[in-house]
């Protein structure tokens, strides 16, 4: 990493910092705590492809700025937590929940966000 961009989701080339002339990226860990930057409450089961509980559940995004690096993550919202639960400025952690059950029997995991404890 050249320049000090951290980039999430992680890929191996292409820079996103556009003063950055170097395309070689290194993976490195990232916080797993930072604030609550903005929110959102989805209330719309995606369309198809998409898998969708049914009935479809409301849940949260969340974007999260880490301290240290300053990079914002955008994040579904653990399940049990709706917008009415969060605040700009709360810390949050993240963690990881089943996204859906595929035509297999094969539980998807995703990381999601929680309001850290």
């Amino acid at each position: 990493m050249k320049c000090g961009t951290y980039v999430f989701p992680p890929r191996t080339d292409n820079c996103p910092n556009p003063g950055c002339d170097g395309d070689e990226l290194t993976q490195v860990p990232l916080a797993r705590r930072g604030t609550l930057w903005s929110y959102t409450e989805n209330r719309y089961a995606p369309p198809p492809p998409y898998p969708s509980p049914d009935p479809f559940e409301p849940f949260a995004v969340a974007a999260v700025q880490l301290a240290d690096e300053g990079l914002i993550i955008l994040g579904k919202v653990v399940e049990g937590t709706l917008a009415a639960d969060l605040k700009i400025g709360m810390e949050m952690e993240l963690t990881t929940m089943p996204l859906f059950t595929d035509d297999e029997g094969v539980e998807r995991i995703t990381y999601a966000w929680k309001v850290a404890e």
